[in-house]
Parts: structure tokens; C-alpha cells; sequence
């Protein structure tokens, strides 16, 4: 089966995309039930309503519902659409829906409905889904709730339209079952907490939101080479695999020409996120040999992370059209890097300014210290619980790994803002144009302007410029779940500030001294955040650990912080969770570690025995018959050495991989004897995944030592360079 795939993806045919061009602009949002489409679709009082909806979050009548519903149906049916679904992302990290159709039966006669009731609710089965024991199993109610402010749109596939309808997920008692709701819940309370800190500045600010830009990486791998790797089909990932000769130490990949192929499948994933409203941007070779990303312009944060898990759904979709598998995960091959999905965050007001971006005055300047300053301390404090906001077992395997941040939550500022602050610390006046663009002057070349902050790659929390970059961010996740962390964390942060400065103002103290002392004060707290050097150092673990910042590497013991302190304030005492939901959450995840550790144990037990074991033995036969032969034939044992070293070398590795794997799954099967959660997930992180390496090491080395014929798995230097 190796060598068919191998053969298939090399003669594998370019797919070509055909589609008209001429009009990108009218290509956009096509398929999205956006503005133009409501305006034109809608009457006045049903426009006025979904934008009112979504600008106060307040609901929408019935009576109007209905308009909605009449005009989107209509818009739907033209587009081609026989059917509709309600669209939600649950627990699993994962997209959801259920398809009903357009059209009812009466009087014999097929006729078209779709009413409010079917807009606004529907009813998913929600006893199959991650509920973390808020849900018994034979309790199946469920609620999906239309979101207004993610609009509808059509889902193409090759024989059919649906209508999806962004929604939100919960039980019937009314618990989030989702990432959205939570989600909406931190935009609203970040909104209120950053609007009144704004005021002090600009009393015209009615509103802050929060943008985010999500950077995607992820590998193509030849679906027919994916097909022969059993460990990619089960976990998404290569449990085995010798390291080829060349990876990525060439440095040749990154920014290279893309090959004809992938191109063809970077140019129709974003022609068909065209069509959804998803503004790609930018596309490239990653570092790693088969590896790629792609990032979309900035968005309101809510349909940011809706766009990116439609974005997923496409890559999964066109990569079949095209003879490829799209391996999201964040650590698919050893070795070589790793793939994350940098979330870039920044506060923006409704009169246009980004609040992380530095002033041209002295106000504008304190207003950006304030929201910096602010974000720090608030990164500070929510830190163990932003660690556990991007903990999963397949993250566990890239953090600190090649171009990937270390477990260590710390954030980078860059030089100049670092003397912005020191001065700002020490009372020294700030010059307006502290944080101005330098020139970099190259002969006979136009000046190239030189950003306020270099960027450190090794950072969990980078500042950019005019944004944090969450580079700790796994690429399968959904972004929902650290963002909402990170707005929650925000939000308390400025409705403390708030109560810290009008304190001080109530005590006679100008607005811009209180200010300016409270900042400072903050600055001192939480400054041993900062850090400016190489993160993979050893140095840096060792002055960490000074400072008294955490060094999580392992997902279990990291997701504790969510039944700690700061997360209690953050998310229970704020109304974002109840801690029923909270602790459902954190029940979750663990459960969701425990089952990706069993499913590598399981398909790495399975691999030993039916495919390498195999060929060791066949090979070791082999080697002993040659072995056998040549002293039958006179050879002395000094002339038959090198071969009966190997052996026994291929004999020694052999033997220690069937030991350790036998050892491997009496661990997982007594991990599984275990009923508490916790215990079950610390049994699977300290006992079974420990012994992952070992296995893998004596079984790359047989790879590398047996005859290439009798290798059933497709190799790295196959996976990574067939184009």
C-alpha cells in the first residue's frame, strides 16, 4: 500500500479551478446574507431591526422574525438552497448542524416554509455532545438561538446549497453548551468596562470592540500517502517516523515558490471564502517542508472566529477535490515545526481608533498607555488561566518546540516601548514622538520605515505595533475559547482600573494624576511578565522560575487554573460561566486529553504489532539465513561481524519495542480502571504518554535500519517532499 500511494500522489493530475475573475469585488460575500443582501431582501423595519440587534443585543420580536425569515428564505431559495441548518460550534472544537429542508408536503402538493420559529430555534439532540455532567445521557434537549450578529450564508458542496444560521448552543436549563455564547457574553462586558475607561479621553466613544485577526498554518499531505498512515487517519498526527535526511535545516521552504498544486488549492480555498465574506489575505510557505498559512484581515472578533472554523471546513472540503488532506493538527510530524494559529487582538472604538496603537499627542499617548498598560497587568494576573485557555494534548506536543512559545506566559513589548515605559515609571516626560517610526536609509533604495517593536517568535504574548499576537494558540483550536479568556481577563482588568481611579478622583486628585498613579502602580506589579529574550533558553526557565512565573508544560496540571481564584473572578463573578459551567468546561478538556492520549496509545500498540514487528522479524530472518549461509560457505566470524552486529543491534531494538509497548498498554489499561477524571488524566499524562518516546525511538530506529521493501508505512521524506 506504500508504494501505490506514493505512486498515485506522484502522478497525481494538477486540479485546475475554473471560475470568472473578472469581478472579484462582486465575488465577496456572495453567499453571505450580509448587508446588501438584507437591504435588498428585507423591508425597512426588518433591516432596522438586525441592525439594531446587533448593535444593543437586544432581541428581536417574533413579528419581525418573521419578515426576516421570509426575506432570507427568499434569498436562499434564489441562491439554490433546498435546505437550511442551524450552524454551532459545541465543545467538541468543531463546527455542528443539522440539516432541515425548505420544503413541506401538504395536500399532496410540495410547498416552501421556513418560519420565525425555525430562524430564531431549533432543537439539536445535545446528549451525544460535550456537556463536562451538566447533561445526563438520556437528557437530549438541547437549544440552538440564532446569533444576528454573524450573518447567514450558503454552504456549496458538489450536489447542494444550505442555508447556515449562525447560532448559539445550550441545554435546556439554559447552560452554554458552546463556544459562541460565552464568547458574546465577553465582548458585551469588555465593551462596557473599555468604553468608560475610554471616556476619561473621548466622551464621543459609544462603543470599544475587539478585533482579531487569526494567522492559520497547517500541512498538505497527499491524501492517497495520508491514507496509508493509519496513526494520521486516527490522531491527526505521526506517531512514528524516522527524521529524513533533509527537513527544514535548509531553510529553503519558508517564503519559497509555492508548487502548482498547492497553489491551485490556496487559490480556490480562497475564491470559495470569497463567496463566505472571509477576507484571505495573505498565503505562504511555512517553515517546515509541506507546511502553509494563510491569514484573512481584521474582523470583529465574534465573526473572526467564525470565519476561521468555516475556514477549517474548507480546507477539509477542497483539500479532498484536490487529492490532499489538510493536517491541522499542531505537531503532525517530529521534529521539524510545529503549527499554530497566531490570534492577533486589539481594541477598536466606533470612531475609528485602535486603542493599542500609539497617539500623536499627549492624550492619545496616555489613552495607549492606559489600554497597554492594562493589558499587561490583566495578562498578568490571568496568566495560568490563559495557559489553560490553549491546553490540549496535541499543543502539549508543540510548545516549546521548533517556532513554537514556550509553556512560560510572558509577553514582549519591544525596546522602545520598554524605555516608554521605564521613562513613564521614573517621571520623565515622554516626547510625543517617542513612538514615531524610525527610517532604515539603504543606498539607492526608498526608505524603509522601521516598526516600533521587533517581533520575538519565541513569545507567548507579543506586542506588534498596534496588537497583541497570542502566538501560544494551537492550530486546530477553536479561537473562541483563549479569546474569550483573554477579553474576560481584559474586561475585569479595566472595570478595576475604573474603580482604582475614581477612588483616587473622589479624593481631590485631577483625572490624568490619578491616572497616571494607578498605571504606574500596576506597572510595578505586574512588569515581571515582561521578558524580551530568547524564550527557548534555559536561561530564561531558570529566571522564570525566579520571578515566579509558571512552567506548565503538561495540559493536566495546567487546566487546575480554571477552579482557581482568577478564574472565579474572571468568568463566575462577571456572569460569563456559572461555575457549574465552568467546571463542566474543565471536566471537558480533560476528558478530551485522556481520549486523544488513549487513541495514540491504542493506534501505536496497534502499528507495532501489524506493521513493524512484522517487518523486523522478516528482515531479522533474513539477515540470520544470510548470516547461516555464509559460515556454511566458510566465512569466519571476523568476516561475518558487521552483520552479526546488526543483527543484534536490529534484534535489541526489536525486543525493547515489543517490552515497552507491552508496558505502554498495561499502563493505559490501568489508567482506564480509574474514575475520577483528574486521576484518570494524570495516570494518562505521567504513565502512558511518558512511554510514547521511548516506543518511538526504538521503533524510528528499526525504520532506519530494515530494508526499505519491507516498510509498510509511508516515510517522512515521502509525506513531506511529494508534491
Amino acid at each position: 500500500m506504500r508504494f501505490q500511494a506514493i505512486q498515485t500522489a506522484q502522478s497525481r493530475k494538477i486540479c485546475k479551478v475554473k471560475t470568472d475573475i473578472s469581478d472579484i469585488p462582486a465575488l465577496f460575500g456572495s453567499n453571505v446574507f450580509g448587508h446588501d443582501a438584507m437591504k435588498e431582501y428585507l423591508g425597512k423595519e426588518a433591516f432596522k431591526a438586525v441592525n439594531e440587534a446587533v448593535k444593543t443585543g437586544l432581541p428581536i420580536q417574533r413579528d419581525v422574525a418573521q419578515k426576516i425569515a421570509d426575506g432570507m428564505k427568499q434569498w436562499a431559495l434564489e441562491k439554490g438552497a433546498t435546505s437550511f441548518s442551524h450552524w454551532f460550534q459545541p465543545l467538541t472544537g468543531l463546527t455542528a448542524e443539522k440539516h432541515d429542508s425548505f420544503y413541506e408536503v401538504w395536500d399532496g402538493k410540495a410547498i416552501e416554509k421556513f418560519s420565525a420559529g425555525s430562524l430564531v430555534q431549533q432543537e439539536p439532540d445535545a446528549s451525544s455532545l460535550p456537556s463536562g455532567g451538566l447533561r445526563n445521557t438520556f437528557e437530549a434537549r438541547g437549544y440552538t438561538a440564532w446569533d444576528p450578529s454573524s450573518p447567514a450564508f450558503i454552504m456549496e458542496k458538489a450536489s447542494g446549497k444550505t442555508l447556515c444560521i449562525p447560532t448559539i448552543f445550550v441545554s435546556y436549563h439554559g447552560e452554554a453548551l458552546d463556544y459562541k455564547a460565552p464568547l458574546l457574553k465577553t465582548m458585551a462586558l469588555l465593551n462596557k468596562a473599555a468604553t468608560q475607561v475610554c471616556n476619561y479621553f473621548d466622551k464621543n466613544v459609544k462603543h470599544v470592540g475587539a478585533s482579531l485577526g487569526i494567522e492559520q498554518e497547517y500541512f498538505l499531505v497527499d491524501k492517497a500517502i495520508y491514507d496509508a498512515r493509519p496513526d494520521l487517519i486516527m490522531t491527526g498526527r505521526t506517531v512514528f517516523g524516522h527524521a529524513p535526511a533533509r527537513g527544514q535545516q535548509m531553510d529553503d521552504h519558508y517564503f519559497g515558490a509555492i508548487p502548482s498544486r498547492v497553489f491551485n488549492f490556496m487559490y480556490d480555498l480562497e475564491l470559495e471564502s470569497m463567496k463566505l465574506g472571509i477576507p484571505l489575505r495573505t498565503r505562504h510557505n511555512e517553515v517546515a517542508p509541506g507546511q502553509y498559512e494563510c491569514a484573512p484581515m481584521f474582523e470583529e472578533i465574534n465573526l473572526a472566529v467564525d470565519h476561521n472554523q468555516l475556514l477549517m471546513d474548507l480546507m477539509e472540503e477542497l483539500g479532498r477535490k484536490h487529492g490532499f488532506k489538510a493536517l491541522l493538527h499542531e505537531k503532525p510530524f517530529a521534529g521539524i515545526n510545529g503549527s499554530g494559529k497566531h490570534n492577533n487582538w486589539s481594541l477598536i472604538t466606533d470612531t475609528g481608533v485602535n486603542l493599542l496603537s500609539p497617539g500623536s499627542n499627549p492624550n492619545a499617548n496616555l489613552q495607549f498607555l492606559t489600554f497597554f498598560i492594562n493589558t499587561i497587568k490583566a495578562f498578568h494576573d490571568s496568566a495560568p488561566v490563559l495557559r489553560a485557555s490553549i491546553a490540549s494534548a496535541s499543543n502539549d506536543h508543540r510548545l516549546g518546540a521548533n517556532e513554537a512559545p514556550p509553556a512560560i506566559m510572558s509577553a514582549f513589548i519591544g525596546s522602545t516601548l520598554t524605555k516608554v515605559l521605564n521613562d513613564f515609571k521614573s517621571n520623565k516626560k515622554i516626547s510625543d514622538k517617542s513612538t514615531d517610526n524610525e527610517v532604515i536609509n539603504i543606498h539607492n533604495l526608498p526608505e524603509i520605515l522601521k516598526d516600533n517593536t521587533d517581533r520575538n517568535r519565541t513569545s507567548p504574548f507579543a506586542f506588534t505595533g498596534n496588537k497583541f499576537e497570542f502566538r501560544a494558540v494551537g492550530s486546530s483550536e477553536n479561537c473562541g475559547r483563549p479569546m474569550i479568556t483573554l477579553n474576560a481577563a481584559v474586561a475585569c482588568q479595566l472595570i478595576q482600573f475604573k474603580k482604582d481611579v475614581d477612588a483616587l478622583v473622589a479624593k481631590k486628585k485631577k483625572t490624568e494624576d490619578a491616572i497616571h498613579e494607578v498605571l504606574k502602580g500596576y506597572l510595578k506589579a505586574s512588569e515581571k511578565v515582561l521578558f524580551e529574550g530568547n524564550g527557548y533558553s534555559e536561561e530564561w526557565a531558570v529566571e522564570a522560575e525566579k520571578r515566579g512565573l509558571q512552567n506548565i508544560k503538561n495540559s493536566v496540571d495546567s487546566l487546575d487554573s480554571y477552579l482557581g481564584k482568577n478564574a472565579d473572578e474572571i468568568f463566575v463573578k462577571t456572569g460569563i460561566f456559572t461555575k457549574e459551567e465552568l467546571h463542566a468546561r474543565y471536566e471537558i478538556k480533560l476528558e478530551d486529553y485522556i481520549k486523544k492520549i488513549q487513541i495514540e496509545g491504542r493506534i501505536m500498540d496497534e502499528l507495532v504489532y501489524t506493521h513493524i514487528l512484522p517487518a523486523a522479524l522478516q528482515y531479522q530472518k533474513r539477515l540470520a539465513d544470510t548470516i547461516n549461509s555464509m559460515i556454511s560457505s566458510g566465512s569466519t566470524k571476523t568476516s561475518i561481524k558487521g552483520l552479526a552486529d546488526l543483527l543484534n543491534e536490529i534484534a535489541g531494538h526489536t525486543n525493547n519495542l515489543k517490552t515497552s509497548t507491552d508496558n505502554m498498554v498495561d499502563e493505559r489499561k490501568a489508567a482506564n480502571n480509574i474514575s475520577d477524571t483528574k486521576q484518570k488524566a494524570q495516570a494518562y499524562c505521567n504513565k502512558v504518554k511518558v512511554s510514547f518516546d521511548l516506543i518511538r525511538r526504538h521503533a524510528d530506529k528499526l525504520e532506519h535500519l530494515i530494508d526499505d521493501d519491507l516498510w509498510k508505512l509511508p516515510k517522512y521524506r515521502e509525506i513531506l517532499f511529494v508534491r
